[in-house]
């Protein structure tokens, strides 16, 4: 029971933590205060479940850093036994591109936060900001359960996100090694590794939709379809392909919502957005998200 609440209050109070998009410097304001510290001070967390920053990325936001500054502080706790010494709980990527934009001193916010306390802040940090990419999550998700004792009910509450959801992203962990590396380098989406779990052979399927370009809906089908066979064309496939960009914004949405995505335009500039769910839980978990 005490570690249930004591996940509940940290689950209320990573919001003020963290700081909310659109509310950043009151969020700031809100917590502990903030200092600044020199950036050879800081040292990154092995245990952080972010393990890949695109070097684009961080050069946007190095040059982002130097006309603005740092917004939003970097989250740290002291290191036992170094004096002024502190090991970063989150903004890893913040740190990064301050180096590369000739900063001496960042701000940070310094907290009390043990292993279990600091691992769940940088998961739910990464996550609400999509920083991770699927398997990163779900690497930092056995890493609360197999460490910390946490359950799938747990991780829905904390990290904000279904049930369903945190299953699936779990379920991730058991492709083949060479498959998760295909979604680490963003050659496969997180859409295209979960239908991968349906079919006997995900290596080599996964293989087929890189040199063939193929989409989940495919990926779908081919659970379907004689070993080794070819896909057959759908009426709706033959009829008319969706152009890239539309079929992009799909597997986006998938990646974010964990539910399957439709998108259909029409001539007129309108058009119909389907998400379909398959439980109750989904529909819950979708209905929790857009009202917040």
């Amino acid at each position: 029971m005490a570690d249930d609440a004591g996940r509940s209050r940290l689950g209320r109070g990573l919001a003020a933590l963290i700081g909310d998009v659109g509310d950043e410097v009151g969020a700031v304001e809100r917590a502990r205060g903030q200092r600044l510290a020199p950036v050879e001070f800081l040292r990154p967390n092995a245990r952080n479940p972010r393990k890949s920053f695109d070097e684009a990325e961080l050069d946007d936001l190095a040059q982002s850093i130097r006309e603005r500054g740092i917004i939003q502080p970097i989250l740290v706790r002291n290191m036992p036994g170094l004096l002024d010494v502190f090991e970063i709980i989150a903004g890893e990527r913040r740190w990064r591109a301050a180096q590369r934009a000739g900063l001496h001193e960042v701000p940070v916010i310094l907290v009390e936060a043990n292993d279990k306390d600091a691992l769940e802040i940088a998961i739910v940090e990464n996550v609400q900001r999509a920083d991770l990419n699927a398997l990163e999550e779900a690497a930092g998700y056995e890493q609360l359960m197999g460490e910390f004792g946490y359950t799938q009910l747990d991780l829905s509450k904390v990290i904000g996100k279904s049930r369903s959801h945190v299953a699936n992203t779990l379920r991730l962990m058991k492709l083949p090694d060479p498959v998760r590396k295909s979604v680490a380098e963003g050659q496969l989406s997180a859409g295209h590794a979960r239908a991968l779990l349906a079919l006997p052979d995900p290596e080599g399927a996964a293989r087929r939709i890189i040199a063939e370009g193929l989409t989940v809906r495919d990926v779908e089908r081919m659970a379907h379809e004689p070993a080794g066979g070819a896909l057959k064309p759908t009426a709706a496939r033959a009829k008319a392909e969706k152009d890239p960009d539309t079929r992009a914004l799909e597997q986006a949405l998938e990646d974010v919502l964990g539910l399957k995505v439709d998108i259909a335009h029409r001539s007129d500039g309108g058009g119909q957005l389907s998400i379909r769910y398959t439980t109750l839980d989904q529909l819950d978990g979708l209905c929790r998200r857009l009202k917040s």
